[in-house]
């Protein structure tokens, strides 16, 4: 037997234990329960007002970014607070196209993915050296590095930000200023990053990436490279956070240092702890979660926010410490036995 059919065995046999019944059979449930989700989600500016639909634009770029932080804490086990700095620099990256080059959508979005990408080599390549709370903390100096130099960078707007970008277009096509449309294209673009990332957890390379996550130890006596592999998914989501940034100013053409400072990271990390880290959909219901009580419901209960988040974090962590994802699957497990 392989490294990689072992390795492969090894997780089928634990996803039987976990669902109490064969993978095989309790896959098909996953687009049966996405179609209608998705529709609902499609259909959601045709019933809805401006601003319901723009608190949904802004909960789908978070989401992003939140899916960008699982594929590190949840998937590789390498918890982080520095996911907001590539974010931030994908919507710094595409409020300066936006500006400068083109009001293209498309174009901002290859942009903010590609700068992403390359900030998330140039500092990953030392974090992916560090374990546990080191690694937590080299990646929380990261972010406020970020943070500091947008803070500062007159080139950037400084603590202005940078304001007055253009609406958004596609493919040269007229400007794009309803927030139904603006919604539409963020929604498509979120699920096409959900799929991308779907498929890379769930390959091979997904697999290697979960490995390492429980014993290192032996996956590096199978052969493998932790180093590389954990460099390689730092990279990637410092692109999918990147998209994320894009995304989030697609909407509100605006981006400030708050938009990547420690309150953004800390919420991301927040977000997949409430989900049910390393399950994807679990962390981007946590997300939208975390920005309704922080966004809309901290306004009706005198700003009391935060410690209504608070309280969340503890109940989740002691009731249910898998998560919102836990507790379905725990749900399925019972149905099916």
């Amino acid at each position: 037997m392989t490294a990689a059919s072992e390795v492969r065995s090894s997780y089928e046999r634990q996803d039987d234990d976990v669902a109490g019944s064969p993978a095989r059979r309790r896959r098909p449930r996953g687009p049966l329960v996405a179609l209608p989700v998705i529709v609902l989600l499609v259909a959601a500016p045709l019933v809805l007002g401006p601003y319901p639909v723009t608190t949904m634009t802004r909960i789908l770029a978070f989401a992003v970014l939140v899916l960008s932080v699982d594929l590190l804490t949840g998937i590789t086990g390498l918890p982080t607070l520095g996911q907001a700095a590539y974010f931030g620099v994908g919507g710094y990256t595409a409020v300066l196209v936006g500006l400068h080059v083109t009001s293209d959508a498309a174009l901002q979005v290859v942009a903010a993915l590609v700068a992403g990408l390359i900030a998330a080599a140039v500092t990953g390549w030392v974090a992916v050296r560090a374990r546990g709370i080191v690694f937590l903390m080299l990646t929380l100096a990261i972010g406020e590095s970020v943070h500091q130099v947008a803070d500062t960078w007159n080139a950037v707007g400084a603590s202005n930000g940078l304001s007055g970008m253009p609406p958004i277009s596609l493919f040269g096509g007229p400007p794009i200023i309803a927030a139904g449309f603006v919604y539409w294209w963020v929604l498509a673009l979120a699920l096409v990053v959900f799929a991308a990332v779907a498929l890379v957890v769930r390959s091979p390379y997904g697999r290697t990436l979960r490995g390492i996550r429980d014993n290192e130890a032996r996956m590096r006596a199978l052969g493998y490279r932790p180093a590389l592999a954990r460099f390689g998914v730092f990279c990637l989501a410092g692109g999918v956070a990147g998209v994320g940034g894009a995304l989030w100013v697609a909407q509100a053409r605006f981006i400030s240092p708050g938009d990547l400072g420690f309150e953004v990271a800390a919420l991301a990390l927040l977000s997949v702890v409430i989900g049910g880290r390393g399950s994807l959909w679990g962390p981007c219901l946590g997300a939208a979660v975390v920005l309704l009580v922080r966004d809309n419901l901290s306004s009706s209960i005198g700003g009391h926010g935060p410690l209504v988040l608070g309280c969340l974090f503890v109940a989740v962590v002691f009731l249910i410490p898998r998560g919102l994802a836990g507790l379905a699957g725990a749900r399925r497990k019972e149905s099916a036995s």
